[in-house]
């Protein structure tokens, strides 16, 4: 198989683009460091369709290699003819080479193999011929044998049609069709255990849904139900169709005294052999494509959250709510830095609303507080109505913002938590995180495993290992997009930079600690194992605000210094100009890039970059994004009326609908029948998790603490 034509073909570029991909990661360089740093030599593929390339990638290899293992059994066998070699070598799947291996692969002790070691392989090659001449019990008296086990003609009879049974059986091109018609006719169907009994899966206790049209989340949702045992899930296949199919396969003379023989052989082959093993495949295959929809969903929502906009130079009060325990509260500066905590009771059972007031008036007059941020976890809208009231009461201008707070309760009890703020209980290291989230997401977010962070659905049923690393290169390409201060990040954000693992991210902490801030990126290669591999792979990421040399505050990376210092002689500048808030304008003097790029001996692509990076030196892509809503009022769900239009924050974008607050208790679900005027397959057509978007209340359910909105407003 030629991988990168195949490649080519499903992901529509070049194949000497795969080529040129497939080379940089055999060599060791990173997918961000491929898509930033390496575009002359792919031609300018952005990180998704890299991270698809080496996707496909990494399962073609596999394929490659376990075809080469079957070859090698079935050649140890004696048994790989010239036809079969070409059948598995032109297999495009791992379904196909194993369909095309399970005749050849060792089997239990099956019925076939007991019938073949009684001396009926004979007797089953006859019954196959459909050249009768007498009856098959006639034949079959010859093969009657009570020292091998056979007593009578019935026994003889039923070890031949087991034999012919597994023949079928194992026959691929029987298999792939009705694998194919069971997906195209097949039907799931999913059933209660329990009718009386209540349950979330109440719409699946009766369910029939098409295989062909089962969608993701329903696929997940049965599944889950089949877990919890609540549900009975099966596929029902075309039975009659197939076995009429298998018997027109087989069967060659319908008058034949064997017909009868095989017709029961053919039956038997799929109602025994067959069925269970293609509804089992399918079930995977439902499966598989739910849980790839699912992770992508996933993904897209977690970049959108890794990437929301920081909020610079406030002080601000992280809130965790809860009610009995208290509320616990964080005073971080504009750095980040822990300045004051505190427990408050103003929730029930306590309701000490005036001493908490008093409280947190006291923290915002002693420290400046600019911003209160609000976990939107349990007693969140409690809080929200305390905060609201208080600011009323107050001069100060202070704002607050609901914060999205999944995995705080993680972070806080984690090992780095502890590492970080060892002298806080579990509360005050969730309130920190709470406050720290909304001055730079991305740094905060990073300490916490992403499959914690509740943007997706059903994320605990899918595959863990597949959806950890999906989620891992999310973040990594959110982080390397953004780039990374070398002097302040922490070694949970290092990690994720391009080159830099554990280890590595330590050893530059440490370093930092014992010898002060790095001056330069040179200065990476005396930290102990960073060689000029992982030097090359990072330093482009890494950002030094205050460096001697600019560049080292830029996305430049040092292997282009010396093309950006030609460049800005040719204009006219130095590299101090840099330091005065970049070079704005510079593009539009420059003519004719592809001219400059030869001069410079560098690549268009990457003069292009350079010229980016030098009028906006360190520019961080977040601030494109829509910036959270800062509120200094509430309402409750009382107050909401049916034709409402409001202003909210995506928190959650699933298959059928996407989740917004709209600063009352309870989020509203958007039906993607309600996003758009036109027809849409997904919602991340429309929308993305932190969008800001206005929305028309429909309708209103307290009991069932249910909004349902509209986002057709006009």
């Amino acid at each position: 198989m030629d991988i990168a034509k195949v490649i080519a073909a499903e992901l529509k570029i070049k194949p000497s683009q795969v080529e040129t991909v497939m080379r940089l990661i055999d060599e060791g360089n990173t997918i961000p460091f491929i898509a930033r740093y390496r575009k002359e030599m792919h031609g300018g593929l952005n990180d998704e369709v890299l991270r698809n390339l080496e996707e496909r990638l990494n399962y073609l290899r596999g394929l490659e290699e376990r075809k080469d293992t079957v070859l090698k059994s079935i050649e140890e066998q004696g048994k790989l003819s010239d036809e079969l070699k070409k059948a598995i070598e032109d297999a495009m799947t791992l379904v196909a080479v194993e369909d095309l291996y399970r005749p050849y692969k060792q089997k239990r002790r099956t019925r076939a193999a007991i019938a073949k070691e009684k001396g009926l392989e004979g007797l089953a090659t006859w019954i196959q011929l459909q050249h009768s001449t007498h009856s098959v019990e006639e034949e079959a008296k010859k093969y009657i044998d009570a020292e091998k086990g056979v007593m009578t003609v019935e026994d003889a009879i039923m070890g031949a049609k087991d034999i012919i049974a597994e023949l079928i059986s194992d026959e691929p091109e029987y298999r792939k069709w009705i694998r194919d018609i069971t997906r195209r006719e097949g039907t799931i169907i999913s059933e209660a255990k329990d009718e009386k009994a209540s349950s979330v899966y109440e719409m699946y206790y009766d369910f029939r849904e098409p295989v062909s049209k089962m969608t993701g989340y329903r696929t997940l949702a049965v599944n889950r139900g089949e877990k919890e045992k609540v549900l009975n899930v099966k596929v029902q296949a075309p039975e009659e169709n197939i076995i009429r199919y298998l018997e027109e396969k087989v069967i060659i003379r319908k008058d034949d005294a064997a017909a009868v023989c095989l017709e029961e052989a053919c039956q038997d082959a799929y109602l025994r052999l067959i069925k269970e093993s293609t509804e089992r495949e399918i079930r995977s295959e439902l499966t598989e494509k739910a849980e790839d929809g699912a992770i992508e969903v996933f993904g897209k929502n977690l970049t959108q959250l890794l990437m929301q906009p920081p909020i610079h130079g406030l002080v601000v009060l992280g809130w965790d709510p809860a009610f009995r325990t208290g509320c616990k509260l964080a005073v971080v500066d504009a750095t980040g830095k822990v300045l004051d905590t505190k427990v408050i009771y103003p929730t029930a059972p306590q309701n000490k609303v005036e001493e908490a007031k008093t409280a947190v008036k006291a923290l915002i007059k002693q420290y400046g507080i600019n911003l209160i941020s609000v976990g939107n976890g349990t007693a969140s809208r409690e809080s929200e109505q305390i905060i609201s009231e208080m600011l009323h009461e107050i001069s100060e201008p202070v704002q607050y913002v609901i914060t999205n707070e999944a995995g705080a309760s993680v972070y806080s009890a984690s090992k780095l938590a502890t590492e970080e703020f060892p002298e806080f209980d579990v509360g005050q290291r969730s309130a920190a995180s709470i406050a720290r989230r909304v001055q730079d997401p991305l740094a905060e977010l990073v300490k916490i495993d992403p499959k914690s962070i509740g943007v997706g659905q059903y994320q605990h049923d899918m595959n863990q290992k597949k959806l950890g690393e999906a989620l891992g290169a999310v973040v990594e390409d959110c982080v390397n997009r953004v780039g990374v201060d070398l002097n302040t990040a922490s070694a949970s954000l290092l990690e994720y930079v391009s080159g830099i693992n554990k280890t590595l991210a330590k050893n530059i902490v440490s370093y930092r600690e014992e010898n002060g801030s790095f001056g330069s990126r040179k200065e990476l290669l005396k930290v102990p194992k960073l060689g000029p591999k992982a030097y090359e792979q990072c330093a482009g990421f890494l950002r030094i605000t205050d460096a001697k040399d600019p560049l080292d505050g830029t996305g430049v990376h040092p292997e282009s210094y010396d093309a950006a210092k030609k460049l800005l002689e040719k204009l006219g500048y130095s590299t101090a100009d840099i330091k005065k808030g970049g070079l704005p304008g510079l593009s539009a003097k420059i003519k004719n890039t592809s001219e400059l790029a030869a001069d410079l001996s560098v690549g268009e692509l990457t003069l292009k970059d350079i010229i980016k990076e030098l009028e906006k030196p360190g520019r961080d892509p977040r601030e494109d994004m829509p910036k959270p809503i800062l509120r200094s009022d509430v309402m409750s769900m009382e107050d909401l009326k049916e034709g409402m239009i409001l202003k909210g924050t995506v928190r959650n974008v699933i298959d059928f609908g996407a989740f917004v607050d709209i600063g009352v208790h309870q989020d509203g679900l958007v039906h993607i029948s309600q996003m758009s005027d036109r027809y849409i397959k997904h919602p991340l057509e429309v929308v993305s998790v932190g969008d800001i978007v206005e929305v028309k209340v429909l309708g209103v359910d307290p009991g069932k603490k249910r909004i349902s909105l509209s986002m057709k407003v006009k």
